[in-house]
């Protein structure tokens, strides 16, 4: 017979593996390419202490002469508080009753409120790597009725929770879900009454604002500070950007990666951009010759650029390339994916006042770069 027992120990011995493994290697190249860690993490927050510029002590001389000052290298420590990432399912106790003497029925009952947590779960995880940490999917242009005209619709599903905050940051209306999404008209339908005080405002996930991964969007931005450090103070925190592109060349990527060579020493070892930009790169690689193609972790099959795997994301910015080293990342974590536990221990727990069982997906982790100058973004690339 089928009991919230058991249904609270598949969730602990089969389940928790498997969408660890998925989140963790899945989700995209990029995440499965970078490197996760538990060190460096204190309490909260992560101090990672890193080295930039070169050692001093060193220099020419005589065989007679004095030897070289003593030198040291440079040291910064970079500080980012741990991001509490949360993914929630729930089943009605309706229907554990109903499948209570058909253990085949439950687990398809399971499987499919699993794959739905993992299919969200993994679109978010996704979208925040080239988020800024704002929490912010779209800018709001106009409002007509509950019809949000927007500047961006790749951020959004059907079915996501939102909440509508002005330009200065005042809270206009929380909880509202996504009913329809027009991406011709980027236009964007949401519940509830009107809230016409959003345009100029942006759309961001429920409860996220401020509060999500430091991804590509906060690296390559024009913010005075990154993990805690002025830019201005520490100009190896600024990343090379080449803007206004138009017609992608070889020589154009190629430049940028031999300036993130010259420049920080660093290895470009992964590409990502927009469709529109690999399609454009895909007709450049193959005017002359076959273009070449490598298997990369979790799966996934991308065309090279010079050996370098290029990888096109549905999140990144149109018109944009990623030259990135991914030995440079890091998701520090306090742990891996994990159940929370309600008092009594159970993972599968009844919500207070409701015929409903709920089970709550939990990781703390924030995505770090140790060394920004060693990346490069291309941007007014002509799409194809």
């Amino acid at each position: 017979m089928v009991t919230t027992e058991t249904a609270d120990s598949a969730l602990r011995s089969y389940y928790l593996d498997a969408v660890a493994e998925q989140l963790n290697k899945s989700v995209n190249p990029f995440l499965a390419a970078v490197e996760q860690t538990s060190s460096d993490v204190w309490g909260k927050d992560i101090k990672k202490m890193v080295v930039y510029g070169v050692h001093g002590g060193v220099g020419a001389g005589t065989e007679s002469g004095d030897l070289p000052a003593s030198g040291s290298n440079g040291y910064a420590q970079l500080t980012a508080t741990l991001k509490n990432l949360y993914g929630r399912f729930e089943i009605s106790d309706k229907a554990v009753r109903a499948s209570r003497n058909d253990e085949g029925a439950f687990v398809d009952l399971l499987n499919a409120e699993m794959e739905g947590l993992v299919r969200s779960s993994s679109f978010h995880l996704g979208r925040m790597l080239f988020g800024d940490g704002s929490g912010k999917l779209c800018g709001v242009s106009s409002v007509s009725g509950t019809t949000y005209t927007v500047d961006d619709t790749r951020n959004l599903m059907v079915g996501m929770v939102v909440d509508l905050y002005e330009s200065d940051g005042t809270e206009v209306a929380k909880g509202r879900t996504v009913t329809a999404v027009d991406r011709s008209t980027k236009a964007v339908t949401l519940s509830g009454t009107s809230a016409a005080d959003v345009a100029g405002g942006g759309l961001y996930l429920q409860n996220s604002r401020g509060l999500e991964l430091t991804g590509l969007g906060a690296i390559f931005s024009d913010s005075d500070t990154l993990y805690g450090l002025e830019r201005k103070d520490n100009a190896w925190l600024n990343p090379i950007i080449t803007e206004s592109v138009g017609t992608l060349s070889e020589l154009t990527v190629q430049k940028a990666i031999d300036q993130v060579e010259e420049h920080s020493g660093g290895k470009i070892n992964f590409i990502i951009c927009s469709w529109g930009v690999k399609r454009a790169l895909y007709n450049v690689l193959t005017k002359y010759r076959q273009c070449d193609t490598v298997d990369l972790i979790g799966g996934a099959r991308a065309i090279t650029f010079n050996g370098i795997p290029v990888v096109a994301d549905r999140f990144c910015p149109e018109g944009t390339m990623y030259l990135l080293n991914t030995d440079d990342f890091r998701l520090h974590r306090l742990c891996d994916w994990q159940w929370l536990e309600g008092e009594n221990g159970r993972v599968l727990h009844q919500v207070a006042g409701k015929p409903v069982y709920q089970a709550t997906l939990v990781k703390y982790a924030e995505l770090m770069c140790y060394r920004p100058c060693g990346q490069a973004m291309l941007t007014g690339i002509t799409e194809k």
